[in-house]
């Protein structure tokens, strides 16, 4: 047994399941022990950005981590900025990248680079493995490290030598480390803070999705604070019988008005509200001065442990009244091509605990209220800010839960960064209908030129901000990647591909014609 052979088999033992995978040849030895385990699944990612992307919707639809398999520094710097998206969405991921043997290191051949280096820029946790004895250990350990927290980053280098040499062979699971709980003192002050004017709880995480939520509605509606999640949400649950969350806001003076009024901020798995970027005399904030914000338990810890305790503090039960979202379908639109129309049909034609990944950036205006009372759905936002993110998590969402459809909502400047993905959605036959919103631009920053204080635009930053001249032809695109396609150019012709597309298997792209 080799070195790769005993990783492959210490990642089955520990219970991994899938592999985003685009290797090179100095993980050729890890691609024929995969071979010899076609329980564990590869699959093959075109760029390495739709690798680190699908590992990423994989883990918000499971809690639990897939593996990437990438190509040296070039492979993890090109799957940079899907980990960045996952780090900020608070998931678990295991990233194995291969590295040339410990003896060619000496030399400056042209793939070489400090991939440890790199990795400490965004993973929790990074080990090089120093020979193939150690390697079943050491993935043992990454996958304890990648489960730990809540879900971390965590990077496990192998050089070639370590994966051809003779191994000892696999290694039994490791647990994840113990969660850390706030101190009892710590949580009855919370709870006595929520019951002061002006108080709000912040929540994020799993509380947005699963059956905390309900719990922390319930914490509110006692106490009469707020409860309030961010604007971009890893996973939240939307539609029918969800609970009511507000939202912050992008835009400064609009995250500033929601949270305006706030006085005691508790925090519960979320972070302190913090504005995207800085604006000339704006502040980096948007709470009002003098507001109190209480740190109670961040996201890497025991959040279950600490809503129930709260909860019991306050003497919520199950059996206190839930406000919960109603069923309010609109009614079909028809006409001419409008964006709010585009949004009405979605809300009415999405199908029961379908999954949105959302990388609309500015149509999500357009999208996110009439769909609030829509039915029961996940709704998945690009956490992390970086454009590329959409397609690749909607293949990680729809391998992770493949008897759900999948909407991914996204502009065409967003989706040019990884449309390769189209092809994997294509060859694993997934359940995704991608909606490309054509804009023809970067439509966000054509708003923050303004924001900025730059009000005279010539021809250079507008064909920055464009991309037209040529138009891009997103049927085309998709069809010569595989993925059936058709062109909407008004709301009728919208609504007859959304129901084509959702009503036939595998996956679908619509491409929305936007209105000037």
């Amino acid at each position: 047994m080799n070195g790769a052979q005993s990783l492959v088999q210490t990642l089955l033992r520990g219970g991994l399941k899938v592999c985003f995978a685009n290797p090179g040849t100095s993980e050729m030895h890890f691609v024929g022990a995969l071979d010899a385990h076609p329980e564990l699944r590869c699959v093959l990612c075109l760029f390495e950005g739709g690798a680190t992307g699908a590992a990423d919707g994989y883990y918000r639809m499971t809690g639990d981590i897939a593996a990437t398999l990438l190509h040296l520094a070039p492979g993890l710097g090109n799957g940079f900025a899907n980990l960045h998206t996952a780090r900020k969405a608070g998931s678990g991921l295991l990233t194995i990248v291969g590295e040339h043997a410990t003896h060619h290191l000496v030399h400056e051949s042209p793939l070489k680079g400090d991939i440890a280096a790199l990795s400490r820029t965004i993973a929790h946790w990074t080990h090089v493995s120093p020979d193939a004895t150690a390697v079943a250990g050491d993935g043992a350990r990454a996958m304890a490290a990648a489960r730990s927290c809540n879900g971390q980053l965590a990077t496990l280098v192998l050089p070639a030598n370590t994966a051809w040499q003779e191994a000892q062979g696999p290694t039994d699971p490791l647990p994840a480390l113990p969660l850390i709980r706030p101190e009892l003192a710590r949580i009855e002050a919370a709870a006595h803070t929520l019951r002061l004017p002006g108080a709000a709880l912040l929540v994020d995480g799993p509380t947005l999705h699963g059956a905390l939520g309900p719990l922390a509605a319930r914490i509110a509606k006692k106490t009469g604070a707020r409860l309030i999640a961010p604007y971009l949400a890893s996973r939240i649950r939307r539609g029918a019988g969800a609970v009511a969350f507000e939202r912050l806001a992008y835009g400064v003076d609009d995250n500033a008005a929601v949270v305006k009024d706030v006085r005691h901020m508790v925090l519960v798995g979320a972070q302190r509200p913090t504005n995207f970027f800085a604006y000339p005399g704006k502040p980096s904030l948007p709470e009002a001065p003098g507001t109190a914000v209480h740190d109670l338990c961040s996201r890497s810890m025991d959040v279950a442990y600490t809503l129930g305790v709260l909860a019991e503090c306050l003497g919520v039960t199950e059996d206190d009244p839930l406000d919960s979202l109603p069923l309010a379908l609109p009614e079909l639109p028809t006409g001419p091509m409008n964006l709010s129309g585009i949004g009405q049909a979605l809300a009415h034609l999405l199908p029961e605990n379908a999954i949105v990944v959302d990388e609309s950036i500015t149509m999500a205006r357009f999208l996110m209220p009439p769909t609030q009372h829509a039915r029961a759905h996940d709704w998945l936002h690009t956490t992390g800010g970086a454009i590329g993110f959409g397609l690749p998590n909607a293949v990680g969402a729809a391998i992770a839960c493949p008897d759900r459809q999948v909407v991914v909502l996204t502009g065409d400047g967003s989706a040019m960064y990884t449309l390769q993905a189209l092809w994997t959605m294509a060859r694993e036959q997934l359940q995704v209908v991608t909606i490309v919103f054509a804009n023809r631009g970067y439509q966000i920053l054509r708003g923050e030129l303004a924001n900025v204080g730059v009000t005279e635009v010539g021809r250079n930053a507008v064909r920055m901000l464009d991309v037209d001249g040529p138009a891009l032809d997103w049927v085309k695109l998709s069809e010569g990647h595989g993925v059936p396609a058709s062109r909407a150019t008004d709301v009728d012709s919208f609504v007859a591909a959304l129901r084509a597309a959702l009503d036939q298997a595998g996956p679908h792209l619509i491409e929305v014609v936007c209105p000037a």
